[in-house]
């Protein structure tokens, strides 16, 4: 098999500028971490060539695309028995790693939200994420509390990560050429272990905020049932996208009081 063709489905563009891959697998600093890292969508292996090559860890690689899975079988040998054919966003990953691992790909653009869903959920093992994704995705998950980008993602990856917007990519070097630009971003585990409020909460709380942003908390949260003390609270007059990941950590610890003497008081 001479080579991969790039299916529409899948969301698949095939980086070919080899500079471009280098750099992205020497964005991995945080090394001493980890002592495995997982490819997400590797393709024909334009960023696994020079994974394999380092000897601060151990390249695994993940492909849904069976003929992909192929070609890297047979140019790839040294990635013997670390070839996972699977989904990234349905495997159980604790099959395949039992203790940390980073995350690095040219990540299929269509499901980019899903795989840092998916890291987040396994944010106590992944130490590091490098990855490509759509330059307005890139934007918005580096934004800050108080500009027009700032949303789920970027409250909720924020609270366990720092977030790097690292270098901009143009769409001519990827075949075929997607209709946008590109953005590679880093991700380095931040020193919070667990908040300090309930995470469940915390993340039901961000994306309800969000997901009506227009308007204010008071408005938005109102699926929670809140007491008139805190309907008064300043936060309940803002909208989610000033509010910063410690302000959420306070709103979620008022919403859990709120319900609690609510249950309380009809008991």
């Amino acid at each position: 098999m001479s080579f991969v063709k790039a299916k529409k489905h899948l969301g698949q563009h095939f980086l070919r500028d080899e500079n471009i891959a280098l750099k992205i697998v020497n964005s991995l600093k945080d090394t001493a971490r980890y002592k495995d890292v997982l490819e997400v969508g590797p393709g024909m292996g334009v960023l696994t060539k020079y994974l394999i090559k380092s000897t601060d860890y151990k390249t695994f690689v993940i492909d849904i695309d069976g003929e992909s899975i192929e070609y890297l079988k047979q140019n790839y040998p040294a990635l013997e028995n670390h070839i996972i054919h699977a989904d990234f966003l349905k495997e159980n990953l604790g099959k395949h790693f039992s203790s940390s691992f980073a995350v690095i790909g040219n990540f299929p653009y269509n499901i980019s939200s899903q795989i840092l869903f998916k890291v987040l959920e396994h944010r106590g093992q992944v130490p590091e994420v490098v990855g490509m994704f759509q330059k307005e995705v890139a934007v918005r998950l580096a934004s800050k509390p108080g500009t027009k980008d700032y949303g789920i993602l970027s409250v909720l990856l924020t609270a366990f990560y720092n977030v790097e917007y690292l270098f901009t990519v143009s769409a001519n070097v990827f075949v075929p050429p997607p209709r946008v630009k590109s953005a590679v971003i880093r991700l380095t585990r931040n020193t919070t272990s667990k908040l300090d409020c309930d995470e469940v909460k915390f993340f039901d709380v961000v994306k309800t905020a969000f997901n009506q942003r227009r308007k204010t908390l008071r408005n938005a949260l109102s699926k929670f049932n809140i007491n008139d003390e805190v309907k008064q609270h300043p936060f309940m007059a803002l909208r989610a996208e000033v509010l910063s990941v410690k302000d959420f950590v306070e709103l979620t610890n008022m919403l859990e009081s709120s319900a609690l003497r609510q249950a309380q008081g009809s008991d």
